[in-house]
């Protein structure tokens, strides 16, 4: 008995520290970044229901949260017929396109859950404004999906 308490405490304690949300930091890269909300997107409902939309939000730029509106804004968007590809996807893969000091330009290419192929490009820039996110690279914008290729 003792030991069926002591797996079930570790366990309530690893899914607590899962359910924390990666917050940017001065740390994190550009494509850190992408990575940190495509891989949240792959999963969407874990550790909770649309964890992936809130941890993707996590990292938009407030120049992009300024224009999507709240976080409820952004989950509508999120499961628009444009984005709910990323939700659930399969794999994806984060290509370099253009690097400057403060903006960097990628091509995502993603796998949706049924096996269709589809680009986005998705822009990265530093927070140039004083703030709890001064410094720190989060998203500011991502294409419409480009179909690359369907399943068969």
């Amino acid at each position: 008995m003792r030991f069926i308490i002591i797996i079930v405490f570790s366990l309530l304690l690893n899914l607590s520290a899962y359910a924390e949300l990666l917050s940017p930091n001065i740390n994190l890269n550009p494509k850190e970044v992408i990575k940190i909300q495509l891989k949240a997107l792959m999963n969407n409902n874990l550790p909770y229901k649309d964890a992936g939309i809130t941890q993707t939000w996590e990292f938009a730029h407030p120049q992009n949260r300024a224009f999507t509106g709240p976080l409820s804004n952004f989950t509508l968007m999120m499961k628009s017929d444009s984005y709910s590809i990323m939700i659930d996807h399969t794999s994806h893969n984060i290509i370099l396109v253009s690097k400057e000091d403060d903006v960097s330009n990628y091509f995502v290419e993603l796998t949706d859950k049924i096996g269709n192929k589809f680009g986005f490009t998705w822009t990265v820039k530093k927070v140039l404004i004083k703030g709890k996110y001064e410094n720190c690279w989060m998203t500011s914008g991502v294409s419409q999906p480009m179909p690359l290729a369907k399943s068969a």
